[in-house]
């Protein structure tokens, strides 16, 4: 299983607009990716609702896997976009 852990690089977490922007860089990696907070329960990363659930905060670490064999790529497309708090994810990362 592919890993990587995070800190939340939105001040205002994954709230709102910038879990809509993870959301749909997890959908669009095209591997299935699971999201946590560091020591909870991993939820879909592809789902609006579940990542809301969440409830993670700016600065907070976050999980984010995969069992996905080429799972590797995504995954660091995914921990940068969350790190850097980016408003999406460039298309050369």
């Amino acid at each position: 299983m592919a890993e990587r852990r995070v800190n939340v690089g939105w001040a205002e977490g994954l709230h709102a607009r910038p879990a809509s922007i993870f959301v749909r860089a997890a959908t669009a990696s095209g591997v299935p990716v699971t999201i946590a907070k560091a020591d909870g329960n991993p939820v879909n990363a592809a789902s609006m609702l579940a990542v809301l659930g969440l409830g993670a905060q700016g600065g907070e670490e976050i999980v984010l896997a995969s069992e996905a064999e080429n799972a590797d790529a995504a995954l660091d497309r995914l921990s940068k976009l969350v790190a850097e708090g980016l408003d999406e994810l460039p298309e050369t990362v």
